[in-house]
């Protein structure tokens, strides 16, 4: 019998205008039917508050990740798909971080990248990404709203593309954390 995890978040970012924008949501969720937590911080600021960064996944691996994705940025002075790279060789070749189960979407003004575990650099083509149990509903919205004449700041596609989520997807909530890079 395997011990209950602790799971379940949002995750969306959404790059475009020499902007980025990325939110999550608070909830922490212990097995399938406890919330133990409402109002984690599951996105960051890194290198000196030029680059985002948010996950989904166990809470200790990601902050692992974050701090050794920090240590990547430094070395390749703010680079971030340089930095993204090096992690992901890391992450994919050492036996330690091999074992570590998160996501990361990570973010500049210019770049939007997710990485996996088990390798994956992913740049999405349209700006936008998301990650988590209800990152699909969110992905979804935040295309549906960013489609519409007009024009939406980014800030307000991922602040109600995140609440269309929340009321989905029981494992997201409403508390929610967006940073902007301008």
């Amino acid at each position: 019998m395997n011990p209950p995890e602790f799971h379940g978040t949002t995750i969306l970012a959404v790059v475009r205008n020499q902007r980025a924008v990325l939110g999550g949501d608070g909830q922490v969720t212990f097995g399938q039917n406890t919330v133990m937590k409402h109002t984690a911080k599951k996105v960051r600021r890194l290198y000196h508050g030029a680059v985002l960064a948010g996950f989904a996944g166990a809470v200790a691996d990601a902050l692992t990740l974050f701090e050794r994705f920090e240590g990547k940025l430094e070395e390749t002075r703010g680079n971030l798909p340089r930095a993204a790279v090096a992690l992901s060789r890391d992450w994919r070749t050492d036996r330690t971080l091999y074992k570590l189960e998160a996501l990361l979407l990570v973010a500049d003004r210019d770049n939007l990248l997710l990485l996996s575990g088990s390798g994956e650099v992913i740049e999405p083509d349209d700006g936008i990404a998301a990650v988590g149990s209800g990152g699909s509903y969110a992905l979804a919205a935040a295309r549906a709203l960013l489609s519409v004449e007009g024009g939406m700041h980014e800030t307000e596609v991922v602040r109600r593309a995140m609440g269309i989520a929340a009321d989905i997807c029981v494992f997201t909530n409403h508390h929610l954390t967006i940073e902007t890079l301008e």
